[in-house]
């Protein structure tokens, strides 16, 4: 009968190979090794990596010189080995106890002379021995020996039967799930009549650890030792099959990408025979483009990747068109290219003097910028944030620093923004994701240097979307934006050269992080002289074109603009007097179309009733001193300064004190001070008392309707009740402004450079201020402070001081006087 053996290699672990070695395994035969007679001392041939078994063959490759003698005495002499097995394989001279105690005793049957020159051994085992004492170790080692016997299995017995079955069947399953094993050892191991070599030739040939085999050759119980295989045998089948199931799994999978691969193989064919491969052939130009674009080696590599992933998806697929608009997206913005900056100061105070009128604060700004950027060649460009009133030029401004510079310009309106996204982005998983504004202002600009005007940052919003102006913080910061990271972008971009310009109408709604990050710069209100220059140098001849007039058939004196402005405006800014000034050209126009041209138009001020309307808005004058309580205040609100008069009255009562005026909480407080503290020095003002027991004090703001608020008229209402307390009269042409204290302190406020326009345009001359405001008025243009006078307190008694006077109002009420007539009128009764 042909079997099937592995070589097994002494020395190392080696390559399986299979030989043919025919042997007697007829009915019976199981006798001659069960009996077989053992030499009492024997020399031994260690082996490593695999373990023999009785009644079986195996080739063993020598190696060790005192193996090799030994193999060929045997062979020579016919003398019987006993073969150990070695505990550790990498022992190049093991003792005795480097072995494990069972082995086998063998014969030689036959040396080989392999042709790679190694020698290979045929070796057969015959009888199960236990390792003794050493007898010698040279030249090689001998030992004795003890025979084991083995039990037997019981013959016709059902069980025995059974077992030796399943043994088998589990075995030939093994075989066909093995690439290992030739297919014909199936026939052979059911040719296999001896139960004992049955089992012993598969517990030396199944691929398991030699500990494993060490514990079936130690079983004297031939009934144990094929339970233990069955065992064995099960298991590697276990993992057979599973080795075999990954491997059809991943034969299908690359069946299925090879596939895919010719289809796509023929499809690339049948583009190129039509002529229209144009995908991959621009696929192709932009990987040849991402070697011409100044960007670093890191985005290099990413957009690689990405145009990699682009080129291995189907045209077809929705994935396709996102990421070629993602690898666009990259390709269009402007990676390291700049425009040269003008450095020409003296050109650049030209553009921005001719655009606009006045703002002399940002103006020397960006000269400075300028400056700096002449004389040390590269810089971080400023941040600067614009506030001040509607209409005043802001936005326009950003305009004419980029035409100064010669910079592109771009706008973004950030009113009612209220998704995070729109600033960093969407992630680019998304469908329909997009980069955000500044990416996008970025590749419209096409440079990498613009100025971009950030309009009402002040009126960001926020939601469950995010935080807007969180992610203006890193755009914003100049150590930061120089790695600005897009969501959608997913690369870091460098903002740090970009000049940022933002506007803003108030400033209390900017989150305090950002405002941190920004150069404030305030843009106040204009005077009626400068809106007059604006008018004529700007707002004129851009209305004359809008409407298709000719220069100079149409005029606007200077003293029908001012009419327009006083009568039919009312704001800090212009952009009302141009929407007025376009109205009567359009007047004209219209006369023009019906009846033709007559001739050069001056517009006199008389004449504004016709093209305007009835005259809208009138100027609050001062309404003299006449009356005693009555002050005039100065006031900020949105379109500028104004002033505000305060009236109070007494009359007969228990000392009530009533605010009317819509009058917010602040200003309520305001008034309550100052009757506190007028209560609590009487002997400043020579007032009695009882005064205050036995009259009513009324604080009224006239314009009812109009909500006021703030501190900053704490000292007028403290000077309009002592003028009504004392009736003595308010110094003509005097206004004032400043937060008062329960200690009388005189506190600063803000806005006085629109209340400094509002006083001039009410006729008003000297002007009451805390003295912690006279830094403001230093830093204010004389052309604003001309005709008039600061007096700067720090106590409300000097407010006193300068504002009362010792003359009282015509018709004085007699406080005394009728205090006690109704003293007497209550005894009366």
């Amino acid at each position: 009968m042909k079997n099937n053996y592995k070589f097994k290699d002494e020395e190392e672990d080696s390559q399986e190979q299979h030989i043919s070695v025919f042997t007697d395994l007829e009915g019976g035969s199981d006798e001659r090794y069960l009996t077989y007679e053992v030499n009492d001392v024997l020399p031994v041939l260690p082996v490593r990596n695999m373990v023999l078994f009785p009644g079986v063959v195996l080739p063993i490759t020598i190696g060790r010189k005192t193996s090799l003698r030994l193999v060929k005495e045997a062979e020579r002499s016919g003398m019987q080995i006993g073969v150990f097995t070695q505990k550790q394989s990498d022992i190049e001279n093991p003792i005795p106890d480097d072995l494990y105690d069972i082995g086998v005793v063998a014969k030689v049957l036959r040396i080989l002379e392999m042709p790679d020159h190694t020698t290979t051994v045929i070796v057969q085992g015959f009888r199960r021995v236990e390792k003794g004492d050493i007898v010698q170790t040279k030249p090689y080692l001998k030992v004795y020996v003890h025979p084991l016997n083995d039990i037997t299995l019981p013959k016709n017995n059902s069980e025995a039967d059974a077992l030796i079955g399943a043994i088998k069947d589990m075995a030939i399953k093994f075989i066909k799930l093995s690439d290992l094993i030739p297919s014909d050892s199936a026939f052979a191991i059911k040719n296999i009549v001896s139960s004992l070599f049955l089992i012993d030739f598969l517990c030396s040939h199944l691929p398991v650890v030699v500990e494993e085999k060490i514990e079936l050759l130690k079983k004297d119980d031939l009934k144990d030792r094929a339970y233990r295989l069955l065992e064995l045998l099960n298991r590697e089948v276990q993992l057979a099959e599973i080795k075999a199931s990954i491997q059809m799994r991943a034969r299908e999978d690359i069946d299925q990408q090879q596939r895919e691969y010719f289809l796509q193989q023929q499809i690339k064919t049948i583009q190129d025979e039509l002529g229209s491969n144009g995908s991959r052939r621009e696929i192709e130009n932009m990987r040849q483009k991402a070697y011409t674009i100044l960007w670093s080696d890191e985005v290099r590599d990413v957009f690689l990747k990405e145009v990699d992933k682009l080129d291995q998806m189907h045209q077809q697929s929705p994935e396709y068109s996102m990421q070629y608009d993602y690898l666009k997206t990259m390709m269009d913005l402007p990676w390291g290219i700049y425009t040269t900056d003008n450095l020409n100061i003296q050109n650049a105070e030209k553009v921005l003097n001719k655009d606009h009128y006045g703002l002399e604060r940002v103006k020397e700004r960006i000269l400075e910028h300028l400056a700096v950027l002449k004389l040390k060649g590269d810089m971080k460009s400023p941040i600067i944030c614009l506030y001040g009133p509607p209409g005043v030029g802001k936005t326009s401004l950003g305009k004419s620093i980029a035409t100064a510079l010669k910079r592109k310009y771009i706008r973004m309106s950030l009113g009612g923004v209220h998704d995070e996204a729109e600033i960093r982005g969407h992630r680019k998983t998304y469908i329909g994701a997009m980069p955000g504004r500044i990416i996008k202002g970025m590749i419209k600009a096409g440079s990498s240097n613009p100025v971009i005007v950030l309009d009402e940052v002040d009126k960001l919003a926020s939601d469950v979307h995010g935080d807007p102006s969180s992610a203006l913080l890193e755009v914003l910061d100049p150590e930061q934006n120089s790695s600005f990271h897009d969501n959608y972008l997913d690369v870091d971009y460098d903002l740090s050269k970009v000049m940022f310009i933002a506007t803003a109408n108030n400033l209390q709604t900017i989150p305090q992080p950002l405002l941190d990050r920004m150069e404030l710069i305030e843009v106040s209100g204009y005077l009626t002289e400068e809106k007059i220059e604006i008018a004529r140098k700007h707002l004129v001849p851009k209305q004359l074109d809008a409407n298709g007039i000719k220069k100079g058939e149409v005029k606007f004196p200077k003293a029908t603009l001012e009419a327009i402005i006083e009568n039919y405006t009312r704001e800090s800014g212009v952009r009302e007097l141009e929407k007025k000034i376009g109205k009567v050209l359009r007047k004209i126009a219209l006369q023009y179309a019906k009846d033709g041209f007559l001739s050069s138009i001056d517009v006199k001020p008389a004449d504004l009733r016709g093209y305007l309307g009835v005259q809208e808005y009138s100027r609050d004058k001062y309404q003299g001193n006449e009356y005693a309580g009555v002050v005039t205040g100065l006031a900020w609100t949105a379109v500028g300064g104004e002033i505000l008069f305060i009236e109070t009255s007494l009359n007969h009562g228990k000392g009530k004190l009533t605010l009317t005026g819509s009058l917010g909480d602040v200003m309520k407080e305001s008034a309550m001070l100052a009757v506190e503290y007028i209560k609590a020095h009487p002997q400043l003002l020579n007032i009695d008392v009882r005064v205050f027991d036995n009259w009513d004090i009324h604080i009224h703001v006239p314009e009812g309707a109009v909500p006021k608020d703030g501190p900053s008229a704490g000292i007028t209402m403290a000077t309009s009740l002592a003028s009504a307390l004392t009736q003595r009269k308010v110094k003509a042409n005097v206004a004032m402004t400043g937060e008062i204290t329960l200690r009388g302190k005189v506190l600063p406020v803000g806005g006085i450079k629109e209340k400094i326009l509002a006083a001039k345009r009410a006729g008003i001359k000297e002007i009451i201020l805390s003295e912690a405001n006279r830094k403001n008025i230093e830093d204010i243009q004389q052309i604003y402070l001309n005709g008039l006078t600061f007096h700067f307190v720090k106590d409300v008694k000097e407010v006193f001081n300068l504002a009362l006077l010792q003359e009282k109002v015509a018709n004085a009420i007699d406080l005394t006087v009728e205090e006690k007539s109704a003293k007497k009128e209550a005894e009366d009764e």
